[in-house]
């Protein structure tokens, strides 16, 4: 399949093939939201904590007598029922962590970058660079090529001078391109590519042979 490649100007300059096997498969929509709920919970701290009549520091004297005061029976002042006692059932530390097939999570990404090919929410630019990495001129790029927000930036690598120049704008999240994810694609509106970018996302998740250099550590990190 072919799609069309923008200069920083927003004028089509080529149409570049890519690969149906990252950018062109049916939408599962069970994975996908296995992924959503997966990535969700993964971010979850689960650190919160309560103190139980255990826990709660105080006199285990009993308040008063159990009859002849015409009261409510009582044991000691660490009682869930009276103001500064323990917590009945209350929240512990726990990890909300869930695992997923990494051939599961590779589908689930790769059914969210062709549903955006298909719904033209993607658009493919030759190259992204800044003359001078300032806010400015990044608002200019982004009005040229006419994209709406929320917005995800993915380049090849890591780069500084575009996440310094676009970290002032609302909407705007930049991306390396072995870093993209589920939740981040869902978020957004509209997903800007390098050319670059698009390549090394279909070496990661398309079929390809295995690099001689590569571990096993950076094919699990592509799944995620």
């Amino acid at each position: 399949m072919k799609i069309p490649v923008y200069n920083l100007s927003g004028e089509v300059v080529e149409q570049i093939e890519v690969d149906g096997e990252v950018f062109g498969i049916p939408f599962n929509q069970a994975v996908v939201h296995q992924a959503l709920v997966r990535q969700l919970a993964n971010r979850r701290q689960g650190t919160v904590s309560t103190k139980t009549r255990r826990d709660v520091v105080g006199s285990t004297r009993k308040l008063y007598a159990q009859k002849g005061t015409g009261r409510a029976r009582r044991g000691d002042i660490k009682s869930p029922l009276l103001r500064g006692g323990g917590v009945v059932f209350g929240p512990k530390p726990r990890d909300y962590g869930q695992s997923m097939p990494r051939k599961m999570r590779q589908l689930a990404l790769k059914c969210v970058l062709s549903a955006k090919v298909e719904e033209e929410e993607m658009k493919i630019v030759k190259e992204l660079v800044l003359e001078i990495p300032k806010t400015r001129e990044m608002s200019k790029v982004l009005s040229g090529l006419a994209v709406e927000f929320p917005m995800l930036l993915v380049t090849e690598k890591a780069e500084a001078g575009l996440v310094m120049a676009s970290r002032n704008l609302q909407g705007v999240k930049v991306l390396p391109s072995s870093l993209v994810n589920v939740l981040d694609l869902m978020s957004c509106h509209t997903v800007l590519v390098s050319e670059l970018a698009l390549r090394n996302m279909e070496r990661l998740w398309g079929k390809r042979e295995k690099h001689p250099m590569e571990t096993r550590d950076d094919v699990e990190k592509a799944g995620e």
